[in-house]
């Protein structure tokens, strides 16, 4: 059993998750998140830790930022778009219990304020800034990493919140051009 309480959307989020691991879920009623459930997240994360697992779509990106202004330390797991997309609907109702798996083993947990390793020259070098390419190489990167796919600024604020070393920004982006990520 996950000790830690895993945050998803909805009924079907928890289904899947629960396909996957044997864990206890919080169901956020999609985006239309409410105090009660924002306590109930924070008492979970008082006593035994939360992972929040949403859809890797815009609503699922509201619902972190949410729970993460309201409730520091949270753990977050995050699925690739490929993974949790079945004829065009995206979410982790969709996912395979493997995948889910795979999310859960790779979780970071936030720090706020903290200070990225990386700077923006890095993402520009990288080809993940004003790069032609950049939108498909920071979803590669997020993949690999663990953290989501998001926009350039985003993409820079989850490097320092999750703490990713230039050590494992440096192996992503080898995999990356290795898998001739790489089209300039």
């Amino acid at each position: 059993m996950i000790k830690e309480v895993i945050v998803v959307e909805g009924r079907d989020d928890t289904v899947a998750v629960k396909r996957a691991v044997d864990a206890d879920t919080i169901e956020t009623g999609g985006s239309a998140i409410n105090a009660r459930i924002l306590q109930r997240i924070a008492l979970a994360q008082e006593r035994r830790g939360v992972i929040v697992l949403t859809d890797p779509d815009h609503a699922g990106e509201r619902i972190r930022k949410i729970i993460s202004a309201k409730v520091p330390g949270c753990k977050h797991a995050f699925i690739p778009e490929a993974d949790a997309t079945r004829k065009g609907d995206i979410g982790v109702e969709n996912a395979s219990p493997a995948a889910i798996r795979r999310a859960l083993e790779r979780v970071h947990t936030s720090y706020e304020g903290a200070e990225s390793q990386i700077d923006m020259e890095d993402l520009m070098e990288a080809g993940l800034l004003v790069h032609p390419d950049a939108a498909a190489r920071r979803m590669a990167m997020g993949n690999l990493l663990g953290i989501g796919y998001c926009n350039g600024k985003q993409f820079y604020k989850r490097l320092a919140i999750f703490q990713i070393s230039r050590e494992e920004f440096a192996d992503a982006l080898a995999r990356i051009e290795d898998e001739g990520g790489r089209t300039t």
